[in-house]
């Protein structure tokens, strides 16, 4: 008998939730037994139930999925989580995989693809999608040389990529439940690290490198 995989999948989007329940519960050895439209609702699950692993979206409404990831490791070190994206492997993988993740696939990838991650994942393995190995394969090949936006932390990071939608320090704030005055900083850390002089070198940069959400 095969032993089944129970799977959290975490999206702020109903009809794509049941998608991939649609998906995944066709396949025998896998079940989705938890559901969240938010961050803060995956963590409460992570906290009051059991999974072997966790479908876990970039974009979320009230927390970055690269925040919600971390909080999901601090519970539970051991607990692999799997990053859905409709974002480019070149934007977040990296990122995901340095702060936990045990794999990153995109959205737009073909069902087979995500049950063939899923079981690798669940069965304790890193899964990159081939799109990525080579992108890896290729810069080491060529001498790896980290991006500038590579440097940031995940909230400089965010802060750069809502400055370039065109979001005021404030609004940065609401959506980051910063003060202004930590925005403040961060911004100031990442021109700083980015070797930038103002925000529209910042703009410009984030724009060129198509790191808009």
């Amino acid at each position: 008998m095969l032993n089944t995989v129970k799977i959290l999948v975490v999206d702020d989007h109903a009809i794509l939730r049941k998608g991939l329940k649609q998906i995944l519960d066709d396949t025998p050895d896998l079940r989705v037994t938890g559901e969240a439209g938010s961050g803060m609702e995956a963590i409460q699950q992570v906290q009051s139930e059991e999974f072997d692993m966790v479908l876990l979206d970039i974009s979320m409404p009230d927390k970055h999925g690269i925040d919600v990831l971390k909080q999901i490791k601090q519970i539970h070190p051991n607990l692999p989580v799997l990053m859905l994206s409709m974002h480019a492997e070149d934007q977040y993988a990296l990122r995901s995989i340095k702060t936990g993740a045990a794999g990153y696939l995109n959205k737009q990838s073909a069902p087979a693809q995500l049950v063939t991650a899923i079981r690798q994942v669940a069965s304790g393995k890193k899964y990159i999608s081939s799109e990525l190995a080579e992108q890896l394969a290729e810069g080491l090949t060529q001498g790896y040389q980290e991006l500038l936006h590579q440097k940031l932390s995940n909230r400089e990071y965010q802060t750069l990529c809502l400055m370039a939608s065109g979001k005021t320090l404030t609004e940065i704030g609401e959506a980051m439940s910063l003060s202004v005055k930590t925005v403040s900083v961060y911004r100031a850390r990442l021109l700083e690290k980015m070797n930038l002089r103002n925000n529209a070198e910042a703009i410009h940069y984030a724009i060129s490198n198509h790191l808009l959400e």
